[in-house]
């Protein structure tokens, strides 16, 4: 089942223990297209300190609730490391919150697919001091990229509106794109195999289909949702 990114803005969260705040983000890989971490707003409760919470702490993603559990402590929480929403994810930041909760640090090319395989006494391999202080150039967040064009080989199709993920792997499966003109403002379904790179210098999309396959593939995801 997918699941859509846009409507998880605001949920709230809650550790074993109590209330830790609300879904504020998403940073994802574009290179595998994958969920990393989920940013929460902690609100009053740590004066509003935002964090990164793991896959790994929230298991499946089940339809849309009213709250969504994260199997960690509020003492767990309350000591991990914060991150600045202005300022890009670091390699050394991502190496202290791997160590604070014992996950493995992962390597690019691994999926999040089978998280509950995953050994979690693993300690992240040692990282150079100039790679350290490096941010991850592949990790994004949802929120900014959100607005982006998407370019198909014939032309601007429109605007980023929604990610859909896969509730069981993190994988985003599909963008969703909000067209102009040439389809009546309707919303297109774009496979994420399909795009071809991430322009953040022109904030574009570009996408290895034309504007009729896009549209296709539309029609066809409404039909097989009607079946």
């Amino acid at each position: 089942m997918l699941h859509s990114i846009q409507q998880r803005y605001g949920e709230n969260l809650r550790a074993t223990d109590g209330e830790i705040g609300f879904v504020r983000d998403f940073y994802f890989d574009d290179k595998t297209w994958t969920i990393r971490y989920l940013v929460a707003d902690t609100g009053g409760w740590l004066s509003g300190r935002q964090v990164l919470i793991s896959p790994h702490a929230l298991g499946h993603l089940y339809p849309k609730g009213k709250v969504l559990l994260v199997n960690l402590t509020r003492e767990q929480i309350e000591k991990s490391p914060s991150i600045d929403e202005h300022k890009p994810v670091s390699r050394l930041q991502e190496e202290e919150f791997h160590r604070h909760y014992g996950y493995p640090y992962y390597a690019e090319s691994w999926p999040l697919s089978g998280l509950a395989e995953y050994p979690v006494t693993v300690p992240p391999p040692p990282v150079a001091e100039d790679e350290r202080a490096r941010t991850n150039g592949h990790l994004r967040s949802t929120r900014f990229v959100k607005g982006y064009k998407v370019e198909a080989t014939d032309g601007v199709v429109g605007e980023l509106t929604d990610y859909r993920i896969d509730g069981r792997t993190w994988g985003i499966r599909e963008i969703v794109a909000e067209c102009g003109h040439w389809y009546s403002a309707k919303e297109v379904i774009i496979p994420t195999e399909k795009v071809s790179r991430i322009s953040y210098e022109e904030s574009t999309i570009y996408v290895n289909l034309l504007k009729r396959e896009m549209l296709e593939a539309t029609e066809n995801d409404v039909a097989q949702a009607a079946g």
